[in-house]
């Protein structure tokens, strides 16, 4: 008959030495496990930390013999008598460092198999060997430590709205298929054969449908579902704070946001934000730093070429500024130890054509002369281009030309970013900045239509609105990105509450009365019924635990992720179902589509 467990008294992290002299039982794995010849060191790890036990010399034969019997990874309990250390053996990396347990007892509570890679702090396994074994994973202190960083934040958030009078109200997660942009997730339906729910990309049109309702101010945590491939900073399922609001304008809701920022920061890691953060539009945003997301800890900001560009005999330069294209250019500072060699400007010229970019041109500032790439083109005006760029000895410029203006942004970010990792610029930090005066709609060349830049329920600005129809291009949105060190970390806007100007959009976005009433009749029947202005956002939860927890995936922050093949290793989903199951459903699989993967 197996033997009752030794019940924990005390946590592996709880003991210090004014605990000494006390008899404990510890539950806990095997962390480490070092044999002196007649004396045994345990370290014993559970969730709070790590305890030293002692099976010392003089410990009886049935004892000794339990701590041989023992490897990594076990979980067993041990009881025995705190003692102080000696001062010379006093671990300061350990906040249990003062004491050890002499163990009187030890009880083996299961066994560990054949490890598949060591459990410590960080595990530098394969990727595909952490999802396979997460459960292993996730004991790693690393893992440990990032998902209780987790747990602080979504602790703190709903501290801060509890706070502040919101409700926390849960939306369906199965719902209606709708067009929002990524593919859905379906589910058959077994009691209506032939239909499908959906499962939620984000729960935009119900949290409208709230402020319908006269909730006022609402949020959840919510898990959300976009069937896209996944990489660093997305999942197939993932987690967002939700917030909607009533009779509201977009400062309130930038507002908000810093003001919420600004409590987790402090409270989580004891970091006091600015009380606003730094505004860009999106022009803005995209002339000085070649995209919608910057990142604010480095400068290396984004300039005209146009003013120095056209007294240079080049070309490619002439022919861009005829045509009404753009030059860009960016100065990279001369940096200690990092030499502008021509393979690393080759590979700075790969990164920019994977956005479009033809090539790169470039040269090298030598105190009042400019050597290298094009500087041949520059003869005599030299001068004109140093006061222009205010580009020191050392320095090189680098520039693009291309008739397209987004492509000529995206290019220069792509070198920018480059950079700022190559040659250190990048300052420790967070650095939050608002985006604003988006488009509202963008030309969908395949397609030839417009359609909505962020989604359809999105306010033209006010000045638009006699516009929409003739002229869709130049219309801002009353939108709005939160920025957090280049990741988007939250998007929003004020949304449509009147009924006639959201068919309107519709209409623009190629989606006629009719199938707007079959898509969205749901909400177009709320809005007959008197809804308020409203307007919300919503950060990524998982991406804003990343950048805290200073990692560069999502998967880092993420118990159970999804690997890269966008499956879980461990418990090798998704996976075949019986074809009874199938039967239920009303559903058949077409063998030549059929995956053996």
């Amino acid at each position: 008959m197996e033997e009752a467990f030794m019940q924990r008294t005390v946590t592996c992290g709880a003991l210090r030495a004014s605990d000494e002299g006390k008899t404990v039982i510890l539950n806990g794995w095997v962390h480490s496990d070092r044999n002196h010849g007649a004396i045994h060191f345990i370290n014993l790890r559970d969730r709070y930390g790590q305890t030293q036990v002692v099976v010392d010399d003089d410990a009886s034969p049935e004892l000794q013999k339990k701590a041989q019997e023992l490897k990594l990874e076990y979980c067993i309990a041990v009881k025995g008598k705190v003692r102080r250390r000696p001062d010379s053996m006093i671990n300061g990396d350990m906040a249990t460092g003062e004491i050890e347990i002499k163990a009187e007892d030890i009880q083996i509570l299961s066994q560990c198999a054949t490890l598949p890679f060591m459990i410590e702090d960080e595990n530098n396994a394969r990727e595909d060997l952490r999802l396979k074994y997460r459960f292993l994973d996730l004991r790693c202190k690393g893992m440990q430590d990032r998902i209780r960083l987790r747990h602080e934040v979504v602790r703190s958030i709903r501290e801060y709205f509890y706070k502040t009078d919101f409700y926390e109200i849960e939306t369906p997660t199965l719902i209606r298929s709708t067009p929002e942009g990524a593919r859905d997730f379906l589910v058959p339906s077994r009691i209506y054969p032939g239909k499908f729910f959906a499962l939620p990309q984000s729960p935009q049109l119900y949290k409208q449908i709230l402020m319908v309702s006269g909730f006022d101010k609402y949020f959840q945590i919510a898990r959300c579902y976009r069937d896209e491939d996944p990489r660093g900073d997305r999942q197939l399922e993932f987690t967002q704070l939700d917030v909607e609001m009533s009779f509201v304008k977009r400062d309130d809701v930038l507002a908000l946001m810093e003001d919420l920022f600004g409590y987790v920061f402090k409270d989580v890691m004891d970091i006091e934000l600015p009380h606003t953060f730094r505004r860009l539009t999106y022009h803005e945003a995209m002339n000085t730093y070649g995209c919608d997301k910057p990142d604010l800890r480095y400068g290396l900001e984004i300039h005209d070429a146009a003013p120095f560009a056209k007294v240079s005999t080049f070309g490619l330069f002439q022919d861009t500024l005829n045509n009404n294209g753009f030059i860009k250019y960016l100065v990279a500072p001369k940096t200690e130890g990092k030499d502008f060699t021509r393979k690393y400007i080759t590979e700075l010229e790969d990164a920019a054509k994977i956005y479009g970019a033809k090539g790169l041109c470039w040269m090298k500032v030598d105190g009042e002369t400019l050597n290298g790439g094009v500087s041949k083109y520059f003869a005599g005006n030299e001068k004109v281009v140093l006061e222009e760029t205010g580009a020191k000895s050392g320095d090189m410029i680098l520039m693009v030309a291309l008739d397209n203006w987004k492509k000529c942004c995206n290019s220069m970010d792509a070198i920018r970013r480059k950079l700022a990792s190559d040659l250190n610029l990048i300052q420790p930090g967070f650095a939050f900045c608002w985006i604003i005066d988006f488009p509202l709609f963008e030309y969908n060349e395949d397609e030839g239509h417009w359609e909505a830049a962020h989604h359809m329920f999105s306010m033209p600005q006010v000045e638009y609105l006699d516009t929409l129809e003739s002229d869709p291009g130049s219309v801002k949105g009353d939108l709005y990105d939160l920025v957090l060190n280049g990741y988007e970390l939250a998007s929003g806007s004020i949304r449509i509450h009147d009924i006639e100007l959201q068919k309107r959009i519709f209409r623009i976005c190629n989606i006629p009365d009719d199938v707007a009433q079959q898509k969205f009749g749901f909400l177009l029947d709320a809005f007959k019924f008197s809804p308020p202005p409203h307007g919300g956002i919503a950060p990524g939860v998982d991406r804003l635990c990343m950048i805290l927890a200073g990692q560069s995936s999502i998967k880092e922050v993420i118990a159970f992720p999804k690997g890269t093949a966008a499956s879980s290793p461990m418990d090798n989903s998704p996976n075949w179902v019986e074809d009874k199951q199938l039967e239920e459903l009303g559903l058949l699989i077409d063998e030549k589509k059929r995956t053996t993967k």
